[in-house]
């Protein structure tokens, strides 16, 4: 079927296929809202639904105008850009776009939420006229100011939910029991640590310590670089509440992750007279019943767990202080769940961990209600640890470069990010990796295997046997990405890098060089395109996890640094970070003018 159309910018052929019905519907004069491609017989029509509008949409300047599939400026109007309106399931554009329609036109009946004055000095425009230029633009300028306006209502909607947020967890907890430091249980077990405390980590304790003196609730994320001693500063915090007479847990996300705390705060606290327990799924029921009583009985110090620790049987007897580790795994509810183990009548004081330097801008977004405390120093001691981007025509020579530290007394992980073997996803899997290098490449030497589907009392072993030096290579998943501290260990080999994160790395790579002896990591890389190969050369170049975290929200975006938006991490649909961290600097100063009525009315 084929139709003489026309525009404000001129008349062309329109050409159906397979529509023979659109005939009878074509009239002389009718007002119609096309979509296709432009081509130089004509515009061929997509065979989505067309959509037929009135002369007065049609000529008001707010009508529905042409969209081209392609690359090239859509349809007969070669100057005006347009939204396209598709929600990729059943209902097609013709239809999504006269909805769109009819909600623009009852726009100016949205209140506005924003004060003029707010308005006037951002130079924004209301939001009925944004909404109407951000489906229907009359130019690109107009369409940058509607999408800010937009981009800006949402980061300011979301700095006053983490406010609001904070304001609750202030006003409606209960009191907090202050750890008031009575005892030197913290400074003596300081004291005799065999190493210096670098700056950071001495300003972290003093900051924690002076908000877990009072009974205020502590809400507080603790952050920093890959190997900077985090865990001391935890360790410390939970020995300030030990000290003042209460109880303490820290809950991780993974039993490989929370049995390698309870090693490490069992080593660090050896001889401190401070009970340390383990609690996880695989506890059995003999060993958990006695647990259970010796915790409500406050014979337990410090609780070490994953998700069993929020169990309605686990009570404490006096729970002064939560720690949350890789806390972006855990939902809302969870890391409140810990809250609720606090005595009747009062709150815990909550800290929260992250394994890596999380973006500023994220920070502010994600955790907004929390305060922040950094540590960016490394501890003295630590030897420099080597990235090499590898191909498969230097995988032999990697390799022989591993042997040789073998061969010196070092230890070495593999890392591949399958555990099954998948035809439909590139990598190799673990387990069949870790066969195949024991009788290649890695003939005569220990290798030894550990991922997330294996046993506990499997898991264990494998770490056990990696951590006595009895396993020369440890082929692993990402399980091992954190809380894993074996100093021996000096290379590592990361398979089907490209398929990995800048954080997410740089966190793998941290389990190596923990001592004195440095070490190297190896990225094996065999695909990816441009875009990976950036991210992996950006990883080469620079240890600086704040910087590698940037970088990683620059490149995949907010909601995909960590892989969690299913636990609460912001999800926007226009603001986009860190392209409008101006806006949310903007928003965060401003929410500081709004008035409560304001702020009911935004929310």
């Amino acid at each position: 079927v084929e139709a003489r159309v026309a525009d404000d910018s001129g008349a062309r052929k329109a050409v159906w296929f397979n529509q023979p019905w659109m005939a009878d519907r074509l009239t002389a004069d009718s007002h119609w809202y096309l979509e296709g491609r432009l081509e130089k017989g004509g515009f061929v029509v997509s065979a989505s639904e067309p959509v037929q509008g009135s002369a007065a949409e049609a000529g008001s300047g707010e009508g529905i105008r042409w969209q081209s599939r392609e690359a090239s400026p859509p349809g007969l109007s070669m100057e005006t850009p347009r939204a396209s309106h598709s929600s990729g399931g059943e209902i097609g554009p013709g239809r999504w776009r006269r909805w769109a329609f009819e909600a623009c036109r009852l726009a100016d009946r949205l209140p506005e939420p924003l004060p003029s004055a707010l308005l006037t000095s951002r130079r924004l425009p209301l939001l009925a006229d944004a909404f109407r230029e951000a489906h229907f633009p009359t130019g690109e300028e107009g369409t940058a100011i509607a999408l800010r306006r937009l981009a800006y209502q949402e980061l300011l909607e979301n700095q006053a939910r983490m406010r609001g947020r904070r304001k609750r967890h202030r006003e409606g907890a209960g009191p907090a029991i202050p750890l008031d430091r009575a005892s030197r249980l913290a400074a003596d077990w300081r004291s005799g640590l065999p190493f210096s405390l670098t700056g950071d980590q001495s300003h972290a304790i003093g900051e924690i310590g002076a908000e877990l003196a009072g009974d205020e609730p502590m809400g507080r994320l603790l952050m920093g670089e890959v190997g900077s001693g985090k865990t001391v500063v935890a360790v410390n915090a939970m020995l300030e509440a030990v000290g003042s007479g209460a109880q303490a847990a820290m809950m991780a996300p993974t039993e490989v992750l929370a049995s390698q705390h309870f090693a490490t705060l069992s080593g660090l606290l050896e001889g401190s007279g401070v009970v340390v327990a383990l609690l996880t799924g695989s506890t059995s029921a003999e060993e958990r019943k006695d647990l259970l009583e010796r915790l409500a009985a406050g014979e337990i110090g410090i609780l070490v767990g994953t998700h069993a620790l929020l169990e309605d049987p686990v009570r404490f007897g006096r729970l002064g202080l939560a720690v949350i580790d890789e806390e972006h795994r855990f939902g809302v509810r969870q890391r409140a769940g810990l809250d609720g183990k606090a005595p009747p009548g009062h709150s815990a004081h909550l800290l929260h961990m992250s394994a890596t330097p999380i973006p500023r801008t994220l920070a502010l977004t994600a955790y907004g209600d929390l305060d922040v405390t950094t540590l960016r120093e490394i501890p003295a001691g630590r030897a420099p640890v080597s990235t090499e981007v590898v191909s498969a025509a230097g995988r032999a020579e990697a390799f022989e470069r591993l042997k040789a530290e073998l061969d010196r007394g070092r230890q070495a992980f593999v890392v591949c990010p399958l555990v099954d073997e998948s035809p439909m996803v590139e990598g190799r899997a673990a387990a069949a990796e870790a066969e195949r290098l024991a009788g290649a490449e890695l003939a005569g030497y220990e290798v030894g295997l550990l991922h997330g589907q294996m046993k506990p009392a499997q898991k264990e072993v494998a770490m056990q046997a990696f951590t006595d030096g009895r396993t020369d290579v440890l082929v692993a998943t990402t399980v091992i990405e954190v809380g894993i501290d074996v100093p021996n260990a000096t290379v590592m080999v990361i398979e089907g890098a490209e398929r990995f994160g800048l954080s997410q790395l740089h966190q793998l790579r941290g389990r190596i060089g923990r001592g004195s002896h440095g070490g190297t990591c190896f990225l094996f890389s065999e695909s990816g395109g441009a875009r990976a190969a950036r991210r992996l050369a950006a990883l080469a170049s620079t240890t600086d996890g704040f910087r590698l975290a940037e970088l990683d929200l620059e490149m995949r975006g907010e909601g995909e640094i960590t892989g969690t938006r299913q636990h609460g991490l912001p999800r926007f649909r226009v603001a986009s970070l860190p392209r409008d961290v101006d806006l949310l600097e903007a928003a965060r100063v401003d929410l500081e003018r709004l008035s409560e009525q304001d702020l009911e009315l935004l929310s």
